[in-house]
């Protein structure tokens, strides 16, 4: 399904392939010799995605632009299965397995690998050829990648990182800050109910 959003549309290279059950909603650009298989998601919240040629997004990935934070995806790169993707920069030939999860604002240089169930936290950067193991922890600038049972060394990190201050702009400690967060959050993916199909489609988005 092509969904227009915000008045952008997707556009498709003609070699790309766009199963019939997977979703483009927004400013994305699928390049030239990609494929995005059944059930994935692609969508431009509030930024572009933009995949270069080549890259395969595999059932029931989501990937997702934010307005701070595009997403970019490079020539020859894998998104598995299940994988969630959010506002990221991640280079060429770099492979994303089954389940993992790449937050916002997260840097992956080429020829990277995040193996099955693998997490790359909020503005994070990996360098060139790394790896995070299956279930591993990669968080902060430079990466440090750490097993999950380590939490109080990847919270060290992560804290600093800030979330709700750098991707919702609430203050953590606040006492009403999930209700602020979540109250942002809903008001912005609401925008999606005005996305239209291409049966409804006139010039608007395109004068």
């Amino acid at each position: 399904m092509i969904l227009e959003h915000r008045g952008a549309r997707p556009v498709v290279h003609p070699t790309a392939y766009v199963a019939p059950t997977a979703v483009l909603a927004g400013d994305v650009e699928v390049g030239p010799e990609c494929r995005i298989l059944f059930g994935a998601v692609v969508t431009a919240d509030g930024g572009p995605v933009r995949l270069a040629d080549h890259v395969v997004v595999m059932e029931n990935a989501v990937l997702r632009g934010t307005a701070r934070n595009p997403l970019r995806i490079g020539a020859y790169s894998l998104v598995g299965p299940h994988a969630s993707v959010s506002g990221a920069e991640i280079e060429t030939e770099t492979f994303l397995a089954t389940g993992c999860s790449v937050f916002n604002g997260a840097r992956i240089g080429a020829g990277s690998e995040v193996r099955i169930n693998g997490c790359v936290h909020l503005r994070t950067v990996l360098p060139p050829g790394s790896t995070v193991p299956i279930g591993w922890v990669a968080v902060g600038d430079p990466a440090r990648i750490l097993p999950p049972d380590r939490h109080e060394e990847i919270w060290a990190v992560q804290r600093e990182l800030d979330f709700p201050g750098y991707v919702f702009g609430v203050d953590r400690d606040a006492p009403d800050a999930m209700r602020r967060m979540i109250g942002r959050y809903s008001r912005a993916l609401g925008e999606h109910r005005t996305d239209r199909a291409p049966e409804d489609w006139d010039d608007r988005a395109e004068s």
